[in-house]
């Protein structure tokens, strides 16, 4: 196939990157674009019009996905997919999500202009939600798309303000009955290209990585009541503070996780005590609590032992405990046949590259279950995500593109799919 300059790539994909930086910007550089907040619904609109622009049939589904579809030519069936999120984590970074939609749009234009109409269907998706930055769950666009998640999902999650994922939806203009269902069932294939938000690459240097599994992730939002009461009157025994109980368990999950060893991880994000004031006793304390690991087994059975360790310190404390499950994802393996595709277009382009897993999770992961999935990696320096220091250079930037784009030329445009 006729391959496109890297220079090209770099430039398009970095003016992208940087105009979805101006949606939600920070004062310390950094990006926050919440599921269907003011920046989100500019961005979305943003990436609308770049898609009509680039000769895509556009439209919305019913939670906010958006898609640009290049229709096939053939009567072959299947839809080949590839994109990513376009929420952020609050003042994170340009490059996480944001990178796959540009590569993904920057490589089905080139491939449109260069050879037509593919024989299968080729989309571009800018999914509406990945993070869970807003809303107590993650892949609320993607898992909406794959039948992970239902429509009435939406009522029962709210936002710290109190409000529920339906009423927001519905305020961005979404969840209305005349809008396309979110449920797939025409997908052949799903290829997502996102930065590594990791070390690996930069420090081998490889360009490529070649994501052969997702670590599986368990999240919890852990609830703790003692008694609200004042600092300086109450005896230290006396006391049901629910701050000191979630700081015993915030520690003994540390512990737990070091004696684990790589590659579990465990990480509390997020605590919030109430009412946060200095010469109060804390008698409420929420907090979060996210576990990873590549077997679901080791997963399973660490998460488990935690739990049950938090509830023994509730009640040693004096201190009633609540855990809700906010996500349950199991590792989930890539697709071998595209993985290997990946590995050879690699190969015969003479890119550095290395198989490798992902410790953070995908989109790419919910589709597994309903077509063939591949990821790809980017370098990321010092391996920063997540935040406003973020980057990634434009020269490996257009290394991905180049690489995506003949992927998708071999299973959209070509004569069979794997």
């Amino acid at each position: 196939m006729t391959m496109g300059t890297n220079t090209d790539f770099a430039v398009s994909v970095t003016e992208l990157l940087q105009t979805l930086s101006t949606f939600g910007a920070e004062q310390d550089g950094g990006v926050t674009r919440l599921l269907y907040s003011k920046p989100w619904s500019e961005a979305q609109t943003y990436l609308s019009e770049k898609m009509k622009e680039a000769g895509l049939e556009v439209r919305c589904d019913k939670v906010g996905n958006l898609f640009g579809r290049l229709p096939g030519r053939k009567t072959e069936t299947g839809v080949i997919l590839t994109g990513s999120h376009i929420d952020t984590v609050r003042s994170g970074g340009i490059y996480d999500g944001a990178y796959g939609i540009a590569a993904a749009l920057t490589a089905v234009r080139h491939l449109k202009d260069t050879y037509g109409p593919p024989r299968r269907p080729l989309e571009v998706v800018s999914f509406c939600e990945e993070e869970g930055s807003r809303f107590p769950l993650a892949y609320w666009g993607s898992g909406s798309i794959t039948g992970a998640y239902a429509a009435e999902d939406a009522d029962g999650i709210r936002d710290a303000q109190g409000v529920t994922l339906r009423e927001a939806m519905e305020a961005a203009g979404f969840g209305r009955p005349d809008q396309p269902d979110s449920k797939r069932t025409d997908l052949s294939a799903f290829v997502e290209a996102h930065i590594e938000q990791g070390v690996m690459l930069e420090r081998t240097g490889d360009k490529i990585g070649i994501v052969e599994t997702i670590a599986g992730q368990r999240r919890y939002v852990v609830t703790l009541t003692g008694e609200t009461n004042h600092a300086g009157t109450t005896p230290m025994p006396m006391r049901k503070d629910a701050m000191s109980g979630a700081a015993e368990m915030i520690m003994m999950l540390e512990r737990a996780a070091l004696k684990a060893g790589d590659p579990l991880v465990a990480t509390v994000g997020r605590l919030r005590p109430v009412p946060n004031i200095p010469n109060v006793i804390a008698g409420l304390v929420t907090f979060t609590v996210d576990i990873r690991h590549t077997s679901e087994t080791l997963l399973t059975g660490f998460t488990d032992a935690v739990l049950c360790t938090f509830q023994s310190i509730a009640k040693r404390r004096g201190l009633t405990i609540d855990i809700r499950t906010a996500l349950q994802a199991r590792p989930t393996p890539m697709d071998t046949v595209l993985t290997g595709r990946l590995e050879r277009i690699c190969t015969d382009r003479n890119v550095p590259y290395r198989r490798m897993m992902s410790g953070a999770g995908h989109d790419g992961q919910m589709f597994v279950p309903i077509c063939s999935t591949a990821m790809l990696f980017v370098p990321s320096r010092d391996g920063v995500s997540h935040s406003p220091d973020e980057y990634t250079a434009p020269e490996d930037l257009a290394v991905g593109v180049s690489v995506l784009m003949e992927m998708l030329y071999e299973l959209a445009y070509e004569e069979q799919m794997p």
